[in-house]
């Protein structure tokens, strides 16, 4: 069974960082991409940044590109969204999710194993 479970939100002051680590388990993890959604009150979910299989690709949202940087330990089975600069728009849960496929997808329904999410809240 497949597991994925994130870490690391809370409450931050724009401008500031936060790391967000997302542990799965239960699937070849060195095999698939993986990917970080993020969804705001009132907002459908939408694509933040993923990673191939072996870490050597990514792929930003626009809206984080030069902010947020992405990476994978596959010997971990973690992967991690390092968060820096934020802004009061990042708020909100941060969704982790693996993908049968080793190439990197931003869109979601090439993700089929999804965690429960961590919450952001970027402060003035």
């Amino acid at each position: 069974q497949v597991q994925v479970v994130e870490s690391g939100g809370g409450l931050v002051q724009a401008g500031g960082s936060l790391r967000l680590s997302c542990a799965a388990s239960g699937r070849t993890f060195s095999s698939y991409c993986m990917g970080w959604f993020r969804q705001a009150p009132g907002k459908e979910r939408e694509f933040v940044a993923a990673i191939n299989w072996s870490g050597s690709s990514t792929n930003y949202a626009d809206s984080v590109k030069g902010r947020f940087t992405i990476s994978r330990d596959n010997a971990k089975n973690t992967v991690s969204l390092q968060m820096d600069s934020l802004k009061l728009e990042d708020t909100a849960v941060y969704y982790c999710a693996t993908s049968p496929y080793s190439l990197v997808y931003s869109t979601p329904n090439h993700y089929d194993y999804w965690g429960q999410g961590t919450q952001v809240t970027v402060s003035s």
